[in-house]
């Protein structure tokens, strides 16, 4: 398992984000690093957890809990075959693109070593938006997506340091439930009656998600 590639985007002005300035930061190439890897603050203050790398709606992105985004490598080759179209790495707005390693099917809490020093904690898949599309430029994109249920995965910053392009990942700590990234994202998107099950995850559950799930079940047991 390693990173295959890191990406930053830089602010730019489109017409598909309801971002007050029209800015977005999702168009994120590859750098060849060493990048700098922090926890950037709470959200709606803090951007991205990756030195150089611009959030421009922190509305809905960046923040502690939303620090760093990773896709598979592996799923982008499955949307190239479905799509017809190549898909360069940080096509989808992703900090890391990975090889090797089921990022999708991780464990809610889940904790990964990324080179030397550098460990992440999985929160939450992303929730795709129109910015997300408009950026593609696939029509339906966030209905293909959410069906498709490999969202990649948000992260937390627990341990700062550098990383860059080449570095092995290794899984250091998995936690005891069975609440994966993907299961979390059905819950919060079509599956809504799974949300109960997201539960289980405890406090390493994005704290927006637990707090949706937690109001589901007092809901529906009253």
């Amino acid at each position: 398992m390693k990173l295959l590639s890191l990406n930053v985007g830089r602010p730019k002005t489109v017409d598909y984000t309801s971002q007050s300035q029209g800015l977005t930061g999702i168009d994120k190439q590859p750098v060849e690093g060493p990048l700098y890897v922090a926890a950037p603050g709470p959200k709606g203050v803090g951007g991205s957890g990756v030195a150089g790398d611009a959030v421009c709606d922190t509305r809905h992105h960046g923040g502690n809990d939303q620090a760093v985004y990773a896709v598979a490598r592996e799923d982008l080759d499955e949307w190239e075959h479905v799509l017809g179209r190549s898909l360069p790495n940080g096509v989808f707005g992703e900090n890391l693109t990975t090889r090797g390693l089921d990022v999708s099917g991780a464990l809610i809490g889940e904790r990964w070593r990324i080179g030397a020093d550098v460990i992440l904690e999985v929160t939450s898949g992303r929730i795709p938006c129109r910015t997300f599309q408009g950026h593609l430029g696939e029509a339906g994109w966030v209905k293909r997506f959410t069906h498709r249920a490999a969202p990649g995965a948000y992260l937390r910053v627990v341990v700062p340091g550098e990383v860059r392009a080449g570095d092995p990942i290794e899984i250091v700590h998995q936690p005891d439930h069975t609440v994966t990234v993907a299961l979390q994202f059905r819950a919060t998107t079509a599956e809504r009656e799974l949300l109960p099950r997201v539960l289980a995850a405890g406090d390493t559950l994005h704290p927006e998600i637990r707090a949706e799930a937690e109001k589901y079940v007092a809901r529906h047991s009253s």
